[in-house]
């Protein structure tokens, strides 16, 4: 049995959608299928999740809601025509959306959960029906029902480990097709919940993890999964044929949006190995993720790059030896719900990187408040501005030299390093620069690395 995921591009109108049938009927292993929202049409286009989410806040603020509402059903409308499909389709889809619309208030986070979630849901709908009238005997598969149960916060829910169990039960030996929404489930209590962006990649991870899936794949709008972003370096053509579960949810977490990270955990803990496709080539064979692959030494396999982070600098004297220090300082950004990227030290200093996003002027203002006053340093200092670039291979294990040939590149191109850190796996280096000189360090070291 295989798992397949169609990304919002996949399914963003009723040509797409053709193109999905085709290459789903092309092989009759793939028997679960996972579909996002419908994504953009064209390049100044709207995804359906943006429009979800602009009509909840709307409803939210008391605001009119009518007119998003309406696009949101024209999209719907849109693709049931060029299928040829019923009507009935798109008033159901209305009739659905409407109902949510009217949902309770009181928690703003759960109503948001609950009209994002419709975007999925009425596509694994209007895909059902897709297949139907093609012939083929399909049908949609609500998560809730299935037992995908979620706990944790609205927009940022987890899985419920017995939901494995619940879905292999639900999903495995029938003897139709299974249409399957990504991106949510359900809390024990009844209450929609989703995954963060891009969670329909982790839906069908999991899926895929629970019916014990011959492979899992993931189509979507390109060939392969490219060592570098083309839009940095466009003379890239070639893809990548293989890497590992280490190698790509290293990339995926530092900029490589073709694959959310987090899909790859639960593919990882049942060894389903994950292919990468693209649906409007799907005679490509795409990368193929593994567990475990033969690596030349010295040799890398991609390098993301991502910005948006700030860096937090803290300066004073025996640092060291203040027992409880690092606890304390990474206790005041709990305090105020924020996470840390990294966190290089020194004798005497330590800097944490931090994402930007949410790092307001009054949220920088009261951490150093409390830098300041409670652990009473020589120097607090704040920079935004910084990226993040990673290298990443298996053929970085203990090869010596790699990181001189990456900073040899960088100073040739007169590009200062604000932060240098290996990580524990030897598989990758991460470095940080300012944003502006990003996109010029990954092209230097995609020249030293992949041309030198």
């Amino acid at each position: 049995m295989k798992v397949c995921k169609f990304g919002g591009s996949s399914v963003a109108d009723g040509s797409q959608i053709t193109k999905i049938c085709d290459i789903v009927m092309a092989d009759p292993e793939r028997r679960i299928v996972v579909v996002s929202a419908p994504g953009k049409r064209f390049k100044d286009d709207v995804k359906v999740t943006d429009l979800l989410i602009e009509c909840a806040g709307r409803r939210l603020s008391g605001k009119d809601t009518q007119e998003v509402f309406g696009l949101i059903i024209e999209r719907y409308a849109d693709i049931q025509k060029t299928l040829g499909l019923d009507p009935a389709v798109v008033e159901a889809i209305r009739a659905n959306i409407a109902a949510r619309l009217e949902l309770d208030l009181s928690d703003p986070a759960r109503f948001m959960d609950a009209m994002k979630a419709a975007g999925e849901d009425n596509a694994a709908r209007i895909v059902a029906a897709a297949f139907r009238a093609r012939g083929v005997r399909a049908e949609y598969v609500n998560p809730g029902d299935a037992g995908l149960l979620m706990t944790g916060e609205y927009g940022n829910a987890t899985l419920l480990p017995e939901s494995y169990e619940r879905l292999a039960a639900s999903l495995t030996g029938k003897d139709y097709l299974v249409i399957f929404p990504g991106f949510f489930g359900v809390t024990p209590e009844g209450h929609v919940a989703t995954f963060p962006r891009g969670g329909s990649d982790i839906t069908g991870s999991i899926l895929a993890a629970a019916v014990k899936a011959s492979v899992y794949e993931n189509f979507t709008d390109v060939d392969a999964v490219y060592p570098v972003d083309p839009r940095l370096v466009p003379e890239v053509s070639i893809g990548i044929p293989e890497m590992t579960y280490r190698e790509m949810r290293e990339l995926s977490y530092a900029g490589f949006g073709v694959f959310q990270d987090e899909a790859i955990i639960p593919a990882v803990k049942a060894a389903i190995p994950i292919n990468i496709r693209n649906t409007n080539r799907p005679e490509a064979p795409g990368t193929m993720i593994v567990h475990h692959r033969r690596a030349r030494q010295g040799s890398v396999v991609g390098i993301a790059s991502s910005d948006g982070f700030c860096t937090i600098y803290v300066d004073k004297y025996m640092m060291n030896r203040e027992v409880g220090f690092g606890r304390r300082l990474l206790q005041i950004l709990e305090e105020e719900g924020i996470s840390y990227e990294h966190m290089p030290s020194g004798i005497d200093n330590v800097s944490v990187i931090i994402r930007a996003e949410g790092f307001t002027p009054e949220v920088e203002a009261r951490v150093r408040e409390h830098i300041v006053r409670d652990l009473q340093p020589d120097n607090v200092q704040i920079e935004r501005g910084t990226a993040l670039i990673m290298i990443v291979g298996e053929g970085l294990y203990y090869t010596p030299g790699m990181a001189a040939h990456a900073t040899l590149a960088l100073f040739r191109e007169g590009i200062s390093l604000d932060m240098i850190n290996q990580g524990s796996s030897e598989i990758s280096m991460m470095f940080g620069v300012q944003s502006a000189h990003r996109e010029a360090a990954v092209r230097a070291l995609y020249q030293a690395f992949f041309h030198s």
